[in-house]
């Protein structure tokens, strides 16, 4: 059995009020038609068509190889924008599915109902309908004695008495394949708005003596479309509630889920506390055992086991098992911390590798830079990697102590075992095992290396 999709992508959204297409504005951090096309990639067999037309090329644009496009224009209503997808999709599907991409909060599973459901259904088409007293104006969803749908009912139209039924249209279909191309075509045009309205394919199938069928759903809240920007704050706090509910199912505690912050494709091993106020965006991946915030940013990154971040701030970078950084620290993008590193408050870290046991003082800035293990980095401490044209590289090795206030003047190297005195500015390059002091630092003398206890 095989699945198509169409996504419905191509009005122009005017009650949101934005230069940004409807379907590109986020919902939990990306587009609502991200969220979209996901759910119904659990049940495709084929590549969704999207079919774009207000703010077509920042929608392909996006999107690239994840679907096909087809270009409504003019935009003559939904059944004319379902049949653009007939040229890329006839003969290559046995049902389609069919739904807006403004209604992000539409699952997998719901997708899978609808098409389970149309597998058994002698008849063309099953529908998705949900019972609520707020018709937000959807469709009203007449059944007929044998409890088939009979009519779809658009409010602009319907008498009193319709306007009291309280099934309503969500607006997903799944269809036999064939059959609906054919039935795309009879739609008339509607005399009062100059379109053609997909739900007049209930009529086609009645006008064949077909059964359409409707699975009622059950969550209102799932079927929420948005409109205007009302509209995507409520589905906005849905999505985040789902979401958060998701992880703390997986073991993750949140101590107030209403002030986090978590987006879809961000992965938290068991046992991690997120505090109140916490950030947790894009591609990130946090281990087990961590603690992250309150009050902390993370962004494309990716944090180890037994990690502690206390009110930080942290994009593009890498933490491995066991760092603290915070409070007040920040990891912008390229900063890997290695093994049990310790980074206090203040503290910046920018394209830098820190190896195993690195302790950064605070107010320290640390750029393009290379560390050892087990060195100190004293308060105070800045790489000076940048001379206004281009950045140059800083050198630290194993078992360094730098000083406070010490100026690291990049290019430069400090051996291992080197210590630097406080407030020294260090523009050329300290042997191993030697105490550069001073403005501009040297080297004073040799010293001898305690060694570890075995």
């Amino acid at each position: 059995m095989k699945v198509a999709a169409v996504l419905l992508a191509a009005g122009q959204g005017i009650r949101m009020h934005s230069a940004t297409p409807k379907v590109l504005h986020a919902l939990c951090g990306k587009p609502m038609l991200w969220h979209a096309l996901r759910a119904v990639k659990e049940v495709c067999t084929e590549k969704p068509v999207i079919v774009i037309g207000h703010g077509a090329q920042p929608v392909k644009a996006f999107f690239g190889e994840e679907a096909a496009f087809a270009l409504q224009e003019p935009q003559l209503g939904t059944a004319h924008a379902a049949l653009q997808a007939e040229a890329l999709l006839k003969g290559k599907s046995d049902y389609v599915v069919v739904t807006y991409a403004d209604m992000p909060l539409l699952r997998g599973e719901t997708f899978q109902q609808l098409v389970d459901r149309q597998r058994s259904n002698p008849g063309p088409a099953t529908m998705l309908t949900v019972m609520a007293d707020d018709p937000r104006g959807f469709g009203r969803v007449l059944r007929a004695a044998d409890g088939t749908v009979e009519a779809i009912i658009e409010e602009f139209v319907a008498t009193p008495e319709q306007l009291q039924i309280r099934e309503l249209n969500v607006g997903a279909y799944c269809f036999e394949a064939g059959w609906l191309w054919e039935a795309l075509r009879q739609i008339q045009q509607n005399p009062k708005k100059g379109e053609y309205y997909l739900t007049d394919v209930v009529e086609i199938a009645r006008r064949g003596k077909k059964a359409v069928q409707a699975v009622v759903h059950a969550d209102l809240v799932e079927t929420i479309g948005i409109n205007n920007r009302v509209h995507l704050a409520e589905a906005e706090a849905a999505m985040r509630q789902r979401i958060n509910r998701a992880h703390m199912l997986r073991g993750v505690s949140l101590a107030d889920p209403a002030s986090t912050y978590i987006e879809p494709e961000v992965t938290i091993g068991e046992d991690t506390l997120v505090q109140p106020n916490t950030h947790i965006l894009g591609s990130t991946a946090i281990g087990r055992g961590s603690l992250i915030g309150p009050n902390t940013i993370v962004i494309d990154s990716t944090i180890g086991d037994g990690c502690t971040v206390l009110a930080s701030v942290m994009q593009g970078a890498v933490l491995e098992d066991n760092v603290k950084i915070g409070p007040f620290a920040r990891l912008r993008r390229g900063a890997h911390l290695a093994k049990h590193v310790h980074m206090g408050n203040f503290g910046e870290v920018k394209d830098s590798y820190l190896g195993p046991g690195v302790k950064v003082g605070h107010f320290s800035y640390i750029g393009n830079a290379t560390i050892g293990e087990n060195t100190n980095i004293g308060a105070g401490t800045i790489t000076c990697n940048y001379d206004g044209e281009k950045k140059s590289p800083t050198e630290i090795g194993a078992d360094v102590f730098i000083g406070s206030d010490t100026m690291l003047v990049a290019p430069v190297k400090v051996g291992d075992g080197a210590r630097t005195g406080a407030g020294a500015v260090v523009t050329r390059d300290v042997p191993p095992d030697t105490l550069a002091v001073g403005m501009p630092a040297r080297g004073i003398r040799k010293l001898t290396r305690k060694r570890k206890q075995d």
